[in-house]
């Protein structure tokens, strides 16, 4: 019998698109992927740079709303990370770092106090001053805003206090040691509080922060533009007069604005062109492992809207782990990766990469590829097969790729997917209502397992999409939040993986390795291993300016 990627079919139900492929996605010889050293950036390294000019980044989706309380996308923080600094940051080696802190926290004994010192003499972009206060407002609205995306990344905050001007303390209910990684991305950016003062809930129309950039401009669906912030701390380490993020959806079209130099710079470029732009003259790429993950999120409570009680699906996907489970039996995740993404990434079977610290056996175990055993936990469930399933993808030509490798791989396992494309920021928000079956969406990743774990799957977590609730898992995470061991902390996520590839709300499948074009007529950017590319020091080059 042929491989099951080698096979597809085209379906239409209820009206609703169903891609199929138009040809066959061949199958490549499974071997294992050449080594592929890190590039995480092109430094000027002491070559001239041109002052001013305008940098064009393309975009392979929309941001969602430019709010650091409530964004989740990871377009939007390409975006803020030119405009809103965060307490604390990580480098290229994927360490900690202070940005608006001036040094890493200290902790009571006890755990449950943490005192952050701030740097001074630093304004907004709106001239207000920076201070533990507006420090203070920011925490404040992340913990209490109905639509906050950052609470669980803060954790049991009983009180936040102001010391002085330039410390802030932070007292928890119990310790809670992922904060200074939670502050490394969006719930450590601080928002003027003048401008939440003025905008309140519509702070993403006119977003305010400290940072080498400020919003100047958003055109829906075609492009953001940030300026110049003349009243930033380092404002001789700026050299751009500004940064045009222009959405570019299609993969061929970043690529072809890359080689007439219409754009600098270009996040998420495609394997499929990858070699050949590393080729060409005049353009470069930069590379780094992901943090994160890419999945399929099954919906088994989100009834009522993500944050909100689960309540029972009556379908057999949703209420019986054995259906779930013959899925993922059905995926041959490493022919899958090999045969759409010509080998550039790797299979994942967990939200914890191999290269971090709290990797363990358990959390690397990865469930076999075994279609027949799929068929026969269908019977033991009733199902008859072939069981039919509508999954929503974005609707870029990579997803669609992988969508319809995913279609006929586990059509041996007795499913039948139909695939209905969906724009990116769409899919998200349809996610969060709970307006679907399942649905193909990953995550960038983040530093500390916290990060990657509770807010997927703890009981009414606000990005808890999947409607999942499973007490242990929540005892268990909440726990290892505690733990300021690391070898104990990375034990307990390790226990937590095994339980969720029971359960399977979500279905892990790969891990991107990040791809950032580049045209080398710039430099100064950079790409980490959370996905964000950086542009805050970025420069055109005077000799190739000439």
């Amino acid at each position: 019998m042929p491989h099951p990627l080698r096979r597809a079919a085209a379906m239409a139900v209820g009206g609703v698109l169903a891609v199929a492929l138009a040809a066959c996605i061949p199958v490549q010889p499974i071997v294992p992927a050449p080594p592929r050293p890190d590039v995480p950036s092109v430094a000027v390294d002491g070559r001239a740079v041109r002052e001013g000019g305008d940098l064009v980044m393309a975009l392979s989706n929309e941001p969602d709303r430019l709010d650091p309380t409530t964004s989740s996308s990871l377009y939007t923080r390409y975006v803020m990370n030119a405009m809103c600094e965060k307490l604390y940051d990580i480098d290229a080696a994927g360490e900690l770092v202070p940005q608006l802190a001036s040094a890493l926290p200290s902790v009571s004994p006890d755990g449950r106090t943490v005192t952050i010192p701030l740097r001074t003499g630093i304004t907004f972009a709106d001239g207000t001053p920076f201070d533990a206060a507006a420090v203070a407002t920011t925490f404040e609205r992340n913990l209490t805003m109905d639509t906050s995306k950052r609470k669980g990344e803060l954790g049991p905050i009983t009180a936040v206090e102001v010391a002085d001007p330039a410390t802030l303390v932070v007292r928890y209910a119990q310790p809670f040691a992922p904060l200074t990684a939670s502050l490394a991305d969006r719930a450590g950016m601080i928002m003027s509080p003048a401008a939440l003062a003025e905008l309140g809930a519509d702070f993403s129309e006119a977003p305010v922060c400290v940072g080498p950039f400020r919003f100047a401009e958003r055109v829906p669906q075609t492009s953001i533009t940030v300026v110049r912030d003349p009243h930033y701390y380092a404002a001789d380490q700026v050299h751009l007069d500004s940064i045009t993020y222009r959405i570019m959806t299609d993969a061929n079209i970043r690529a072809a604005n890359l080689r007439s130099g219409d754009v600098q710079v270009a996040d998420t470029i495609s394997p499929q062109d990858v070699d050949s732009l590393q080729l060409e003259r005049g353009i470069g790429v930069l590379q780094i492992g992901s943090l994160g993950y890419q999945g399929i999120t099954f919906n088994l409570g989100n009834v009522d809207g993500v944050g909100e009680p689960p309540r029972p699906i009556d379908t057999p996907l949703a209420s019986d782990a054995r259906v779930r489970q013959a899925f993922a039996l059905s995926v041959d995740r490493t022919t899958l990766v090999n045969a759409v993404f010509n080998n550039w990434y790797e299979p994942a079977c967990s939200p914890i990469s191999p290269a971090s610290p709290f990797s363990t056996p358990a959390s690397e175990a990865c469930p076999p590829y075994d279609p027949a055993r799929a068929r026969e936990l269908l019977a033991e469930a009733g199902v008859p097969t072939p069981y039919p399933l509508t999954m929503l993808v974005s609707n870029s030509q990579d997803t669609l790729r992988l969508a319809q490798a995913l279609q006929a791989s586990v059509r041996d396992g007795g499913f039948e997917i139909t695939i209905q494309p969906v724009e990116y920021s769409t899919l998200l928000d349809t996610q969060d209502r709970g307006d679907f079956e399942l649905l193909q969406l990953g995550w960038s990743g983040r530093i500390d397992p916290h990060g990657n774990m509770p807010p997927f799957l703890v009981t009414g977590s606000n990005d808890n999409v999947a409607g999942y609730s499973n007490p242990e898992v929540d005892r268990l995470l909440g726990e290892a939040a505690q733990v300021g061991d690391r070898a104990a902390r990375a034990a307990i996520y390790g226990q937590v993986v095994e339980i969720v590839q029971r359960d399977l709300p979500i279905l892990y499948l790969y891990r991107q390795r990040n791809l950032t074009a580049y045209t080398t007529d710039v430099a100064g950017i950079a790409t980490y291993a959370d996905g964000v590319v950086r542009l805050g020091q970025a420069a055109f080059l005077a000799e190739e300016a000439e």
